[in-house]
Parts: C-alpha cells; structure tokens; sequence
C-alpha cells in the first residue's frame, strides 16, 4: 500500500464531536472519500494478495500488513481464574461451573484514581488480542488495532484498555474445550450453554480483580455490542459511557435463521461426534461451511459485487464440473479454511446460541425495551451502518428511542459504508472522529468537567 494511500486514511474529521446531546439524535452523513480510498485500493490491487481479498469480514479475521501507524507494538496476554467448588460460578441457566478462567489484555496505564478504564468487547470469534502484536514479526495485528493504540480514538496515552475472551471462547478462557475438572478430559457438549449475561458477570470480576469500581467506557461491535449493552444495564453504577456499534438488543428471526444453519453444518458432519471429537478428529468441513454461512452475512450485496461480481477464478471458462468456478467460491472456501485453523467448533456452537438467547427487554424490562433502559444511567453512542443487513439501522433506531424515553444523553450515527456488517472493523474517518469526541466528554464527565488523565 502506498504511503499517500495510507496517509489518507490517517487523516481524521472532527466534526462528529458536534452530535451528542441530551434526548437528542442526529443521522450524521459519513465521509464518503474514506469509502472511495478503499474501493480505490481494492480496484489497484494494494489490498489483495494472490487474487485473495485482505480485507475480509473480520470477526477476529486480521487485516494482514495492513500499516496502521502508532502500534502497541509487543503485548502479553494474561489470565485471571476464579471459581471454586465451594462457590461456583452460578450460571443464569442453573448450572455452574466450579473453575473460570479469562485470557485478557491490557493497554496502556491505569491512572492514580483509576478513572480511565476502558472493557473492549470483542465479537462472536474474536479474542482478547484487540491490539499490538505478540513479537516483534508478527505478521497480525490485534483485530481493531486501527482503533485502539497511541494518538488512536481508543488512545492507550490517555485511556487504560481491557479486553478479554469470552466465557465459551476458544482463544484462552474456559469453553467446550476446556478440561473438565470432574474428568479429566475436555468438556466437548457437557459444557453448560452461557448467555451474554454469564459473559459480562464474568467480565466484572475480571474488572474487579483490576481493583476499578467504575469503568469510563465499554465498547464494542456485534455480539460485542450486546456485551456494552448488558454492562450498561444490568451494572448502571459502574459504566460512565457505553458505545454499541452494529449491534441488536435482540436477535430477529433471519439472524437466528443463518446461525441455526451454521450450528446444523458443523453437527451434520460425522466427525463432529456428539461435540466429543478432540481425540478422535475435528469436524473441519462442517465448521468451513459454518464460517461461510456466516461471512456471507457479515458483507453486504455492494461489497461482493465489487470485489467479486461472477467474475471467474484462475480460469477462462466455466469448468463444468464443481471446483470453485466463481472468485467468490473461492474467497469463501479460502475463509471456511482459514477459519478451522485457528477456532473450536463446539465454541462456535455455544457462542452463536449465546447471541440467539440474548434479548435485553425480556432479562431486564419484562417484554419492555424502554424498561430494560430505565436500569441505565450512562451515556451513550449508538452506532449502525447503511449496509449492515445482519443488524440493520431500524434496530439501533429501536434501542435509540427507548433510550430517549428514559431521558438518557444518547447521540445516533447511521454511517454510510458499502462494506457490510464489519464495516466498524474497518478503517473509517467518522467513525474515528465520533468515537474520540465520545470519549473526550465522557473523560470530561468522568473527572468533574476537569480533562485530566
């Protein structure tokens, strides 16, 4: 990528700093050359590699090389345990889990009256690796690691960054394939299914452990941003500020659709074994067409028909036969491979029924979205996306109102982005702005109007 390219990314807008208000909502129109920078790119060729798209729908996936400026540079992840026979964990499904375990990461310093903390929240396969790299050639970045760094809107000079795996995760913290310490071997299907809310409970003894009593955001996209809405309602007096970006209060029918076909893939294939395969063999293909089922929702129909259209791969004519004739075939077995390299298939189990049960009026309202809010007392920043068919903007306009009814200080984006539902994964000019802004105030707010760190 060439440096006036990237240069062009790093340039920032701050007229989203303009938008927040008490009870009010603006629909803010998006920097439209951010999007043209990157069609751009896209049509020379600087974000593809061997006819292989870089930017691909990310949900933990990494955007390769791509210079992002100011990293982290080396992190270390770490892990907290708690539980205990004597006091389990108490699961809301009854059952309870007698050891926890979360892998996380911290950035930055927290400051003398640790009023400065930030909980990122990753989404449906991410992980605790949300920035910097674990050496010094490491090929792969965190997965918002053009967010959150020195100078970045999450900056790691002024704010003090905590991000952990999710309980069911794979990439650290206690899931399927865990050791169960009742028999020896890894949990597979006895696994207790987790909520959201088990998620976040265990985020807040995280936080706990981290000696924070308040945090000063929570942050985070998609099934991330169901864990920022959890935080802010089910623990009112412990966040200042909450950020949902591409998010939902509550799965529709479609999004649980998609995920049922992607559970029913992964359980088809023979190997799967009842979810007791790690001696035996993993269910690679069923967990391949599982993330394929799932990238096809995370784009959207412009973004595929720019990169892809039916244009063929490696070939001039149609094979008659069935290899993978379309470039979109190709890029979408390419991701199923890649995918089954580095996450459990029983993980993704658990986590997509996590994201299916989650529904923030009937935990916290009784049936109601604007009673779920009225638990709440932070500030908000809802963010949605004009292509986003997963979690499309009327659902953030839903959680707006009911916010507004409870008379909570929120401020709406709908940003025009072709890229689909990992739109927020990616680079964007108003997104950065809004989000420094956001946090500016809510720092301002933090510390009594003072804008000290």
């Amino acid at each position: 990528m060439g440096d006036a390219r990237v240069e062009g990314l790093r340039r920032r807008n701050h007229l989203g700093e303009k938008i927040t208000g008490r009870g009010t909502t603006r629909e803010i129109q998006s920097a439209h050359h951010a999007c043209a920078r990157i069609l751009n790119m896209l049509a020379s060729g600087a974000l593809t590699r061997g006819g292989t798209c870089l930017i691909s729908p990310v949900m933990s996936e990494y955007i390769d090389n791509l210079d992002t400026d100011s990293s982290l540079g080396v992190v270390e992840r770490r892990e907290f345990s708690f539980g205990s026979t004597e006091e389990p964990l108490v699961l809301e499904s009854g059952r309870t889990l007698s050891s926890v375990t979360l892998a996380y990461e911290t950035y930055g310093q927290l400051n003398a009256d640790k009023s400065n903390a930030i909980v990122v929240c990753h989404a449906l396969t991410g992980d605790s690796h949300a920035a910097g790299v674990y050496s010094e050639d490491d090929p792969k970045p965190g997965w918002w690691d053009i967010m959150v760094g020195p100078g970045k809107p999450i900056d790691t000079d002024k704010y003090f960054v905590i991000c952990s795996n999710v309980i069911g995760g794979c990439m650290g913290s206690t899931g399927p394939a865990s050791t169960n310490p009742e028999t020896g071997r890894p949990y597979g299907a006895d696994f207790p299914v987790v909520t959201i809310g088990d998620m976040v409970r265990c985020q807040r003894r995280l936080v706990d452990h981290l000696g924070i009593d308040k945090l000063l955001a929570v942050i985070g996209g998609s099934v991330g941003g169901m864990q920022v809405l959890e935080w802010a309602v089910r623990y009112p007096e412990r966040v200042c500020a909450a950020m949902p970006l591409a998010t939902t209060a509550k799965h529709s029918a479609q999004a649980i659709a998609f995920n049922e076909v992607a559970r029913q893939a992964i359980m088809a294939d023979p190997t799967w074994n009842s979810g007791d395969y790690y001696e035996t063999g993993r269910p690679e293909h069923g967990l391949a067409v599982a993330r394929m089922v799932g990238h096809i929702t995370y784009l959207s129909d412009e973004s595929m028909r720019h990169k892809f259209d039916r244009r063929l791969q490696d070939r001039g004519e149609l094979s008659f036969d069935f290899e993978a004739d379309f470039q979109v075939e190709s890029y979408l077995r390419y991701q199923g491979n890649k995918f089954v390299e580095r996450f459990d298939a029983n993980s993704f189990l658990y986590l997509t029924k996590a994201a299916d049960y989650f529904n923030l009026e009937n935990e916290h309202g009784d049936g109601s979205l604007m009673a779920a809010f009225s638990r709440s007392k932070c500030r908000y920043l809802v963010v949605s996306f004009t292509s986003d068919w997963l979690y499309p903007t009327y659902q953030s306009k839903e959680m707006v109102k009911a916010m507004k009814k409870n008379g909570l200080d929120v401020s709406f984006c709908e940003i025009e982005a072709p890229w689909g539902h990992d739109a927020f994964l990616l680079p964007n000019e108003r997104l950065n702005s809004l989000m420094r802004g956001f946090l500016e105030r809510a720092a301002m707010e933090m510390n009594g109007g003072s804008h000290a760190f």
